[in-house]
């Protein structure tokens, strides 16, 4: 177990949390995500504005994450990843948010940020771990002499993506293929396991 692949949450293994949140709360300003907005910090700044302004509290964007169900297939293909390498997400969410996602996914290891709520603010407060976490944990692991796949769809996954031994795009949008043709862009668990086989 010298390899460890390295994955994005949203949009690789579960659908885009502020999406549903946009849909739940009616609140359209709440439609950029990271494949939107290149700097994490300047959208989540975004996003607890937009939330104080409209009353949007933690419980209810937690009670609205708990109605969505992991992408269709992401268990099967964690579940043959685990056995074969380890498997670690990185992912710019927050423990707060992903824990639906982590009982559907048999709890893989999960590095994120920290958010909760100031009710005498009444806004959102979040914790960044580190900046560029996903490319810092990358160097880590290869530091430890691990060979290390990655795979991401959006902005915030780049320098995750440069850092790996091994990268690629998944189920990325093609405003960000275009702008990175380098990696190649997998579309469904069962390539994403060929590509592994044949790069890790």
């Amino acid at each position: 177990m010298s390899k460890v692949l390295c994955l994005d949450m949203e949009g690789v293994l579960t659908p885009e949390i502020w999406l549903h949140v946009k849909d739940r709360s009616g609140v359209a300003e709440l439609n950029l995500t990271t494949r939107d907005v290149k700097d994490y910090r300047e959208l989540m700044d975004r996003r607890v504005e937009i939330c104080a302004r409209h009353g949007i509290t933690l419980t209810d964007i937690q009670g609205w994450i708990s109605e969505l169900e992991i992408e269709d297939g992401a268990r099967a293909f964690t579940d043959w990843a685990r056995t074969r390498y380890q498997v670690v997400i990185l992912s710019d969410t927050f423990y707060a948010f992903a824990e639906s996602f982590m009982r559907q996914l048999n709890w893989p290891s999960l590095f994120c940020h920290d958010i909760g709520y100031d009710a005498n603010a009444a806004c959102l407060v979040y914790t960044l771990r580190q900046e560029n976490q996903k490319m810092h944990a990358v160097e880590a692991l290869r530091n430890l002499n691990f060979r290390v796949a990655a795979a991401g769809d959006s902005y915030n996954d780049i320098h995750m993506l440069r850092a790996a031994n091994a990268a690629t795009f998944f189920r990325a949008p093609e405003s960000i293929r275009s702008e990175f043709p380098e990696y190649k862009n997998l579309t469904e668990y069962a390539e994403l396991k060929e590509w592994l086989e044949e790069n890790l």
